[in-house]
């Protein structure tokens, strides 16, 4: 079941749910005024823990208090913010505080910081539904004496603004429904989220929410002449989907978000490794970043037009798959020679940002799991930024900080072009290991010449290979957040 999150402005001994989390900062000496009345329900335990420093507020700390009473919550969670209160460190805090009661099977949370902003209060209701999160639906349900209850409600309690809490939780909630479509589709196997999957979320999301749906095939994408789109989707019967939700909530030239949705990517001729090859489910990340932002746009109903815009095949080899020497043309006219199948996601995007041309764009943003080399170069921290227009990928950057997905900007050199020039072809689809992030935005760069664009290769921040803390390995549900911060800045 999906957690509800409601907004209660009330003192934190008022409430009576199973388990209470606190959020309190680092080297916290004293009881907050706002927590004596819990302390005093609780035998002086919590002012007990800080004075003898057997909870210390630390990043990720937590520390479990119970109590006999009917009085108060049944147990308290206490939660560390780190060094200071700030948004990042209430909502990664609300995030563990709704992990830890979902594995203790609770199903009621409370979740308290103090007099909360709307922003604040946001970051705790985004922060709890990603913590309670959990993909189940491929997995054969335990033995009934072993199931925990899943947490199904939570509660943010506050001493603040009753209009800040509501707007907040409010505006968590639609975030949260964002990150939840991105996140489902994103850890569904690749034999059930199929491009024909995909194109069945849009038509739901867009019916959900009154915007114009467009589901392109492929005998759809030969009249358009997608010849770069349609050479990865040769290697397979599954027909490819170009799928276009137009939300028109404002005046003037939409904002373009296109995401790659490659739902399986073998590498094609140029097979990759068996080993971790299965990881290559979420190499449609950045479709399914764009699904989530369409879906939690539509429901902040913010005033603005946005078009939301996915690619969606799987790169197979077989006998009629695209081989390295081949020389495709582009919808724009341009020649691409493939050197490398494993380097199929460009070639899909580059015919995604000719099609947006005819949307007249104020900006165009595009997501991709693009390559392994921004993972060597910026880890599983920063998302790699770079794009055509400085104002606008700084834009970007300020919206990603905003949603907790760091970006870092990689710069787009004309030097680099050298490395994808091509002896038969306008370029090549891959310069070789050396600047490998730069040299795909290159290409990219190539077919987004009319319009402001920036690109983000979430390859090493879309999925997790470990445990977060704060969320299992699999989906993190980047970069669902940073294409929403970015339109609603432009709504401010």
């Amino acid at each position: 079941m999906p957690l509800t999150i409601t907004a209660k402005v009330a003192e934190p001994a008022s409430f009576r749910g199973p388990l209470l989390a606190i959020a309190l900062p680092g080297d916290s000496k004293s009881v907050p005024r706002s927590l004596r009345a819990l302390d005093r329900v609780y035998g002086g335990q919590i002012a007990a823990a800080l004075r003898t420093r057997a909870f210390r507020g630390g990043k990720d700390e937590t520390y479990t208090l119970t109590q006999g009473t009917r009085r108060a919550a049944s147990r308290l969670l206490l939660v560390g913010l780190g060094a200071a209160q700030s948004v990042a460190a209430v909502r990664r805090a609300a995030a563990l505080a709704a992990r830890t009661a979902h594995r203790q099977g609770v199903g009621e949370l409370g979740f308290f910081v103090g007099a909360l902003s709307a922003e604040e209060a946001e970051a705790a209701a985004v922060g709890l539904s990603l913590g309670a999160w959990e993909y189940t639906e491929t997995k054969t349900a335990p033995p009934q004496a072993d199931r925990r209850a899943p947490l199904t409600k939570a509660t943010v309690l506050s001493s603040g603004s009753p209009g800040d809490l509501r707007q907040g939780v409010a505006a968590g909630n639609d975030l949260a429904a964002g990150y939840a479509v991105t996140r489902h589709l994103a850890m569904l196997p690749p034999n059930i989220c199929t491009p024909d999957y995909l194109a069945q979320t849009g038509r739901d999301i867009a019916k959900r929410h009154g915007m114009k749906v467009t589901v392109l095939g492929r005998t759809e994408l030969t009249k358009l002449k997608m010849g770069a789109f349609l050479a990865v989707a040769q290697g397979t019967s599954q027909d490819p989907k170009l799928v276009a939700l137009e939300y028109n909530g404002g005046k003037g030239a939409p904002v373009v978000l296109i995401g790659k949705g490659l739902c399986f990517d073998t590498g094609g001729i140029s097979i990759k490794p068996a080993e971790r090859m299965e990881m290559m489910k979420f190499d449609m990340c950045g479709a399914a970043g764009v699904l989530g932002a369409m879906e939690a746009i539509g429901r902040l109903g913010l005033a603005i037009n946005v078009v939301g815009i996915i690619g969606a095949t799987t790169n197979m080899p077989s006998g009629e798959a695209y081989k390295p020497g081949d020389v495709l043309t582009a919808m724009s006219g341009k020649t691409i020679e493939v050197v490398n199948t494993d380097a199929e996601g460009r070639l899909v995007l580059a015919d995604l940002l000719s099609y947006a041309r005819r949307f007249k764009p104020s900006a165009v943003i595009n997501a991709a799991t693009l390559t392994g080399a921004c993972v060597v170069a910026l880890g599983n921290t920063a998302t790699g930024v770079m794009g055509n227009t400085q104002a606008l990928v700084d834009e970007v950057l300020v919206a990603s900080r905003r949603a907790h997905e760091p970006g870092w900007q990689l710069p787009l050199w004309d030097e680099y072009k050298e490395l994808i020039k091509s002896d038969v072809a306008d370029m090549k689809n891959s310069g070789g290991r050396a600047a490998g992030t730069i040299t795909a935005a290159l290409l990219l760069a190539e077919f987004a010449d009319e319009y402001p664009w920036v690109h983000l290769d979430v390859a090493g921040t879309a999925y997790s290979e470990t445990d977060l803390v704060i969320m299992p390995k699999g989906p993190t549900g980047t970069p669902m957040g940073t294409f929403v911060e970015f339109v609603r800045a432009r709504t401010r």
